[in-house]
């Protein structure tokens, strides 16, 4: 089955956990801190790959949670950082953050990766917080949650030439003669749902990939049946085939349908419509195709278009076509898509740190003071003193007097609630 879309949850490892610990030896009876630190969680990394060619996998499988980092030990002994997971995708693959509809990457090259979701960082021990006053902590940080996020993929096939036609116009015939691919073929609308990739071969070293897209109807652009589903796997195409009926089997204009498609192209991206193109006039071998050969070439004439006739049932132009076709690809240059296609690992942006007052409380907000406070031990006193030191060294303490706390008012930070003291101060 055929699967170009698909949502999925991906989490990083969380880092392992800072250990307390201090050295235990005979005749040393100071011994001081020697807990090591946690390990880093493994990053979830999406990596393009050959062969493959659907989303399928993710429709059955939809959460992605890497390992954690082995926990710090005595002797000043690190934990492990625990093993990246590795998920492969296809050539083509778009990922975007579901929530905010940013694009991530774009993985078009074999082995072109993307970390996706970042492991944490290793909590560190206590031997990390040793101090000339404070010499034996007795404290340690939790390990750093793992990033976490829901994405959407969006698979865009790759290919050099696509076949563009209304349904019932030969593009399925074509790719299964010119090519080894084997798309169902019958003679009623809709009879191809998926799109088909097929390589054609014209001599050594002189090749490419044709996509035969579903057939389109008026509206695509907007959605119209399966439009938008089709129209994405033409966008990386480097050259597009505007496949006819000129037999009219259907009684369809051919006129009308060349106007129609170039329109529902250019309207779904006007990119695409600056792109070389070529009219293939099809089915020839029916009589009808000859008496509307003249006039229609005159027209495509009059736009600049180039014509070629062909029979898909009995090969008649089709070799003409290809290597037309190949002439242009070797004259024209890949088009830039839309989406980002830089894809060095950018984490979510910092979130300013806000503190407002709803419903009585205080509720700081912020990516680093709520990351700090996960890695804090709350059954800790000295950890949570830890933690106070850099609520005021982040000049957050501050900022809550300027609010108008007051003693016995209650903070929340996350879903963590604390009643505030100057006490602690």
């Amino acid at each position: 089955m055929f699967i170009d879309k698909a949502k999925i949850y991906v989490k990083g490892g969380d880092g392992g956990n800072g250990v307390v610990s201090f050295r235990r030896e005979k005749y040393v009876p100071m011994g001081g801190p020697d807990g090591g630190d946690g390990g880093k969680g493994g990053d979830i990394i999406f990596e393009a790959r050959e062969g493959l060619n659907t989303l399928m996998d993710f429709k059955y499988k939809r959460h992605y949670k890497a390992a954690r980092g082995e926990h710090g030990m005595g002797s000043n002994k690190f934990g492990k950082s625990a093993d990246d997971m590795v998920v492969f995708v296809p050539l083509g693959t778009i990922v975007k953050d579901a929530d905010t509809g940013r694009s991530l990457g774009d993985l078009i090259f074999p082995g072109q990766s993307l970390i996706v979701a970042k492991g944490g960082r290793g909590g560190r021990g206590n031997a990390r917080f040793a101090t000339a006053t404070q010499k034996a902590p007795k404290f340690a940080e939790k390990g750093e949650p793992g990033e976490e996020r829901w994405i959407e993929l969006e698979l865009k096939l790759i290919a050099d030439v696509g076949l563009v036609g209304f349904p019932n116009a030969g593009k399925s015939t074509l790719i299964s003669v010119v090519s080894r691919a084997k798309p169902k073929i019958a003679s009623y609308p809709f009879t191809t749902l998926t799109p088909n990739l097929g390589v054609v071969y014209l001599h050594e070293g002189e090749s490419f990939v044709m996509a035969d897209i579903p057939g389109l109807i008026e509206g695509a652009h907007r959605g119209v049946g399966l439009g938008h589903q089709f129209l994405r796997h033409v966008e990386r195409t480097k050259v597009l085939l505007y496949v006819i009926d000129l037999a009219s089997t259907d009684g369809r204009d051919p006129l009308k349908d060349v106007e129609i498609l170039m329109k529902e192209v250019e309207l779904y991206n006007p990119f695409l419509s600056k792109r070389p193109c070529l009219i293939v006039a099809n089915k020839m071998d029916i009589p009808d195709a000859g008496d509307n050969l003249s006039t229609f070439k005159a027209k495509m004439d009059e736009l600049g278009l180039e014509v070629y006739p062909i029979s898909s049932v009995t090969s008649e132009g089709v070799k003409a076509l290809l290597f037309r076709t190949w002439e242009l690809l070797k004259e024209s240059v890949a088009m830039p898509l839309e989406e980002l296609t830089d894809i060095a690992y950018e984490s979510e942006p910092e979130e300013g740190l806000s503190i407002s007052i709803e419903d009585g409380v205080y509720v700081i907000r912020g990516k680093a003071v709520e990351r700090r406070l996960s890695m804090t031990y709350l059954d800790n006193e000295e950890s949570l003193w830890y933690f106070h030191g850099y609520l005021e060294r982040a000049g957050i303490i501050d900022k809550l007097r300027e609010a108008g706390i007051s003693q016995g008012d209650t903070v929340r930070i996350g879903r963590t609630e604390f009643e505030y003291s100057d006490e602690w101060i």
